[in-house]
């Protein structure tokens, strides 16, 4: 070989060490990602269509290059579907091994305590990352807590893990039990738990609450909780006036000043505390309460020491221009 044809081999194998190195250099160092970004790979995509996703989505710079890479240097495992982010400055083998071995964005949707049904379906059904119908569900069968959820995950799916942690959470309590309760059944516990949750003011009286409504149970008097009047107008959420008289006097499955023991169902989805209070209620000699005018309430057992907390209680409110 000539010295000249020497040098232009050189200069050639010079020219490829130089556009391999570039070309390496944009698999493990060179990035298009500019800020932390979320990225779907959908489900049943073929490595090449993600590529050519991530190039329109100008998260790399050529799809060819990224699966000539792929294919020469990156691992054999299968990509996963699902939502991930892509951290700023990931290059073209972090994407990769991000798709193939990192964590899927979870997120969350929370149901607080005492939440009734159709509130827990409007809530889902508000989701914009989710998807599909779902019915509003039977009150008293979702456990208030905070579930995680995939973009793109169907409302069903969503509410059916809601639905099974309630059942778990039954499954569990019910055969640790106090004995001799006023409840018979866990639907009954589940129901008196709901109006537990709703006439709770402070937590540390959860107990106490369940205790007072257990003795009325007990002894077959009308438990005469405001929210179960309620519930039948507004079916749970917030009713913005206060309760009519006719109102108080209705008869209705629900309605527990014109009828002695629980109502037909559950006013409410109700906790993990107030379904244990049930279970394990204070042992109590209550039978009336009436609010204290901090948040909470003062309990009586007899009508006379009763009336004269609810003279408390009237006094506290002509004093704050309430009454």
């Amino acid at each position: 070989m000539g010295r000249r044809a020497y040098l232009v081999v050189a200069a050639l194998v010079a020219l490829a060490l130089v556009i391999g190195a570039a070309s390496t250099w944009t698999w493990w160092g060179a990035s298009e990602v500019d800020k932390d970004t979320a990225f779907v790979v959908p489900s049943g995509s073929s490595l090449t269509s993600v590529a050519r996703k991530l190039e329109d989505e100008k998260l790399i710079g050529s799809a060819d290059s990224f699966l000539l890479w792929a294919k020469l240097l990156g691992s054999r495992d299968p990509i996963k579907a699902g939502e991930f982010l892509i951290p700023e400055g990931a290059s073209g083998s972090d994407i990769l091994d991000t798709f193939q071995h990192g964590e899927v964005i979870r997120r969350f949707i929370t149901i607080p305590e005492g939440l009734p049904s159709i509130s827990v379906y409007e809530r889902l059904m508000a989701e914009p990352l989710l998807t599909g119908p779902i019915p509003v569900p039977e009150e008293g069968s979702v456990l208030p807590e905070s579930y995680d959820f995939e973009r793109g995950e169907t409302r069903a799916a969503v509410l059916g893990r809601m639905r099974l942690a309630m059942d778990r959470t039954i499954a569990e309590l019910w055969p640790k039990r106090a004995r001799d309760i006023a409840v018979k059944t866990p639907e009954e516990a589940v129901t008196l738990a709901s109006i537990v949750e709703k006439e709770t003011g402070v937590a540390r009286e959860r107990k106490m609450v369940a205790g007072l409504y257990s003795n009325r149970v007990k002894q077959g008097m009308p438990l005469q909780a405001d929210p179960t009047i309620i519930y039948p107008i507004t079916k749970g959420k917030p009713l913005g006036r206060r309760i009519r008289q006719s109102e108080i006097a209705a008869v209705n499955g629900y309605n527990t000043y014109t009828m002695a023991g629980l109502p037909r169902g559950p006013i409410t989805n109700p906790g993990r505390a107030s379904i244990e209070a049930v279970l394990h209620p204070a042992q109590t000699g209550a039978l009336y309460m009436v609010a204290d005018g901090k948040g909470g309430h003062v309990f009586a057992s007899t009508l006379d020491e009763h009336n004269r907390n609810v003279a408390r209680w009237f006094a506290i409110r002509r004093a704050r221009g309430e009454m």
